[in-house]
C-alpha cells in the first residue's frame, strides 16, 4: 500500500492545510501539486473533468482513487493507513463517536465563523477588496460564545475526543493558525484569552507534522507571490515537488 503514489492538489485555504497536516501525521510520502485558485486554475475544463467537478481543492489521488472534501480525505487516510504514523481514530466506540460529534461541531459551529473572519481579514485584503468590519464584529461575538463551550470541554480532557489527538483536533488547527495571525479586531485574543483552548492549541502547534505543514504552506505562499516555477524543496522527511501552471494571477481567469 505504501508503494502507491499519493498526489495532493491544493492551494492556500484552511482545508488544504488540513489535508497536508493529515498526510504528515501519517508520515506518508506524497507529491504536492499547487493549484492557484485565485488565478482560476481549479476552474479549468481539465480540472473540472479529471479532478473535482465542483472546482475546489484539495483533491487527493491515491492510486486510482480521486477524493475531494478535506474531511473525506483525512478520514480515508486515517482508516486506510491506520497502522502507519499517528493513529487518528480512537479504538473505543464511544470515543470515536465523540470525535465524530466534534467534527460535526467544527463543520456547523466553529468553521463557518472562523472562515468568515479569515475571509474578511486575510483573503479580502489579499484580493484588494474591502473588509466588512461590522460583519467581522458580529462573527467574532458569535465565535466567542462557541469557544466558551470549547473552553469547558477542554477543561475536562486534553483533546476534544479524550486524552489522545484525533481527527477532531486536526481539523481545528488550520483555521486557528490563521486566526492567530490576526491582530485586527482582537481575533487572536479569542484563543489566547481562554487558558484551556490556548493550551490545546499550543500542544497541537508543537506537533512535528504541523511544523512540516507550516513550512510547506509558507513555500506555497511565496510561490503565489513570486510565481517562480517549478519550485522544489525538502522537509525533514519528504522531498516535495510543487508544480503549478503559469496562469497569470487574475481572479476568474481560466
Amino acid at each position: 500500500m505504501e508503494d502507491q503514489k499519493i498526489r495532493l492538489h491544493c492551494g492556500l485555504t484552511t482545508s488544504n492545510l488540513v489535508a497536508k497536516f493529515g498526510l504528515h501525521e501519517k508520515g506518508l510520502d506524497f507529491e504536492l501539486v499547487f493549484v492557484d485558485w485565485v488565478a482560476g486554475e481549479s476552474k479549468t475544463k481539465a480540472f473540472l473533468t479529471n479532478l473535482n467537478p465542483f472546482g475546489q481543492v484539495p483533491v487527493l489521488e491515491d492510486g486510482d482513487l480521486k477524493l475531494f472534501e478535506s474531511k473525506a480525505i483525512t478520514r480515508y487516510l486515517a482508516e486506510q493507513y491506520k497502522d502507519v504514523g499517528t493513529d487518528l481514530l480512537p479504538n473505543d466506540p464511544k470515543e470515536r463517536a465523540i470525535m465524530s460529534m466534534w467534527m460535526e461541531i467544527d463543520t456547523n459551529q466553529f468553521l463557518p465563523l472562523a472562515s468568515t473572519l479569515i475571509r474578511e481579514l486575510i483573503i479580502k485584503p489579499y484580493q484588494g477588496l474591502a473588509t466588512d468590519f461590522t460583519f467581522v464584529q458580529e462573527n467574532k461575538e458569535k465565535l466567542s460564545k462557541v469557544l466558551n463551550i470549547y473552553e469547558a470541554r477542554l477543561g475536562e480532557s486534553s483533546y476534544l475526543a479524550g486524552e489522545s489527538f484525533t481527527l477532531a483536533d486536526l481539523h481545528h488547527l488550520p483555521p486557528i493558525h490563521y486566526m492567530l495571525k490576526m491582530e485586527e479586531e482582537g481575533v487572536k485574543d479569542l484563543i489566547s484569552s481562554r487558558p484551556n483552548v490556548n493550551a490545546w492549541v499550543e500542544k497541537m502547534k508543537s506537533r512535528p507534522a504541523w511544523l512540516k505543514t507550516v513550512v510547506q504552506g509558507d513555500h506555497i505562499f511565496e510561490l503565489m507571490k513570486q510565481r517562480r516555477l517549478p519550485i522544489q524543496f525538502e522537509s525533514s522527511c519528504h522531498k516535495l515537488t510543487v508544480v503549478a501552471q503559469t496562469t497569470a494571477m487574475v481572479t476568474g481567469s481560466n
